[in-house]
């Protein structure tokens, strides 16, 4: 049996390796978005981790986090400062750190039982691929409801990878992308150019990454759907007067006036009071109804018993309240709610005093029937778990509308990549998605990913857009928990098996022939 590999880089160059791969990869998200080098970025990563032990495995890991997240989340500082953001790139980076022995472990332990060159370039580098996807599917769950916001798939927004997404969802995009460049590692490191035939592996998935075209839907006619961004005085921090945002949202609205349309759309906190038990605002959504002889899909603060929800609302006048509300499903830690609060407002007092807000998660489909038209929504953060997006196409859902409010981060990156994440729930479902933002950058998505309208940042506007509608699930909606596990979770058993059968063999290897050393009479 082969010994393992010694690691490539020493401790010296590895660390600042990884730091450069942590700030490459950033650059293929939004606003960058130099998509090609999310495969420099993951090469930088595993060409540290090749040979070395668990610790070091660990500290490079590390490396490689903390320079990802510090510069993909700075975001996080446009109001809050250094705390939250320090806290959350901690947080990411160590459970990264600590993964990142996993992909050591495969290159350690793979070989050993496979050394042959199809090990080596074939089944390492898949095993690899499912490391790497289900340390992004434990970040993405893990603690309270997770932060999946650094997947590597969705850097794909841009490029012609993204239809990959259709048939395999965003982890089984992350899986191939993460194939494909173990593979082409592991060609050079055998010396591919001795045997061509070594490339296959990285080519052939190369191939199937740029090849693949969308998994098709079925045209299913279009909806007329009006879009308002009211640019209100809506971040957390805003100075304002009561119902401030609600009249910039009917202000913003004015253009609509007398215009046909299926559905008029606002954005998340669009309304500052409690739709359902303010009466006055009650009956102002029932007279903007009317006016415009079309429902409305709204969003508000929502109390119901002793809980507080972030709620989408279908409205329509002479309704007598809302036909339907969709409550959002996974509220932001540290952002909408204080997980056991006693224990970091002993940290961070007056921090944390800052959070009032105590949202609770909803558990009600995120699904309007809007006059016979299957709507799928996701509120704001939602838009980046899959099982948001799933149910709603599950249920139904001919077209997604996105709402959002960026004003807590405005003049960052924070919306750009959110919108990246909102065009690949388009093309991985292969519907049109409208996603409105109470201050922008807000956009009307085809379901090819295609920009069919938009509305530029910080400006009052309104979108009157006939929308496609699309029928028929994609093999990624059909098929994506079944990949995240196949591609995924199955990495940590099959390490298992793989760290068990080493240890056998090499206690085999050791233990000496039956009859050895017995004296002879």
């Amino acid at each position: 049996m082969p010994e393992p590999v010694r690691p490539l880089l020493s401790m010296w160059w590895a660390i600042p390796v990884a730091i450069a791969g942590g700030a490459v990869l950033d650059l293929a998200f939004p606003d960058i978005g130099l998509w090609p080098l999310a495969f420099v970025g993951v090469a930088l990563s595993l060409l540290t981790l090749i040979g070395r032990s668990i610790g070091g495995s660990m500290l490079v890991g590390a490396a490689f986090a903390a320079s990802f997240y510090l510069l993909h989340i700075e975001w996080i500082t446009r109001y809050l400062g250094p705390v939250p953001w320090f806290a959350l790139a901690g947080v990411e980076t160590v459970l990264s750190a600590v993964a990142a022995a996993l992909l050591t472990l495969a290159y350690r332990w793979l070989p050993q039982l496979l050394p042959g060159a199809w090990g080596r370039v074939l089944v390492l580098p898949a095993l690899v691929a499912a490391a790497w996807t289900a340390r992004e599917q434990f970040l993405g769950s893990w603690p309270y409801t997770g932060f999946p916001w650094g997947r590597l798939g969705m850097s794909q927004s841009e490029s012609p990878l993204a239809e990959l997404s259709s048939w395999l969802g965003v982890s089984g995009l992350s899986f191939a992308m993460v194939f494909v460049t173990a593979a082409g590692i592991e060609a050079v490191r055998m010396r591919v150019w001795r045997r061509a035939t070594l490339a296959l592996p990285a080519v052939i998935g190369a191939l199937v990454l740029v090849l693949i075209p969308q998994f098709p839907t079925v045209d299913a006619g279009s909806m007329r759907v009006g879009a308002v961004q009211g640019n209100g005085p809506s971040g957390y921090f805003d100075e304002r007067e009561p119902y401030a945002v609600f009249q910039a949202q009917l202000d913003g609205t004015a253009p609509l006036i007398g215009e046909d349309l299926d559905v008029l759309l606002w954005p998340e906190g669009g309304i500052d009071a409690d739709p359902i038990g303010n009466r006055s605002v009650g009956r102002a959504l029932d007279d903007l109804s009317e006016e415009l002889d079309a429902p409305l899909i709204v969003n508000g603060a929502t109390e119901r018993g002793e809980h507080i929800y972030n709620t989408s609302l279908l409205w329509r006048a002479g309704a007598d309240g809302p036909l339907a509300i969709h409550d959002k499903a996974n509220p932001v830690p540290m952002g909408e709610y204080v997980p056991d609060r006693w224990f970091f407002e002993a940290l961070a007092p007056d921090l944390i005093g800052l959070i009032q807000r105590e949202y609770t998660p909803g558990t009600n489909a995120p699904f309007f029937d809007v006059d016979g038209v299957g709507v799928g929504l996701a509120i704001c953060f939602d838009v980046i778990y899959d099982d948001v997006i799933w149910d709603g196409a599950n249920d139904g859902a001919q077209v997604y509308m996105f709402q959002t409010n960026n004003a807590d981060f405005r003049g960052t990156d924070e919306n750009l990549q959110q919108l990246g994440f909102a065009r690949m729930r388009a093309i991985e479902t292969g519907r049109s998605v409208v996603n409105i933002s109470t201050v922008g950058t807000s956009q009307v998505i085809a379901p090819d990913g295609s920009v069919i309208d938009a509305l530029a940042a910080d400006k009052s506007g309104a979108l009157l857009v006939d929308v496609p509608l699309r029928s028929g699930l994609t093999a990624g909606v059909v098929l994506g928990p079944a990949v995240q596990w196949l591609l995924g979770w199955l990495a940590l058993p099959a390490l298992v098996l793989c760290g068990i059968l080493v240890r056998v063999r090499r206690h085999t290897k050791a233990a000496p022939p039956a009859g050895d050393g017995a004296a002879e009479v």
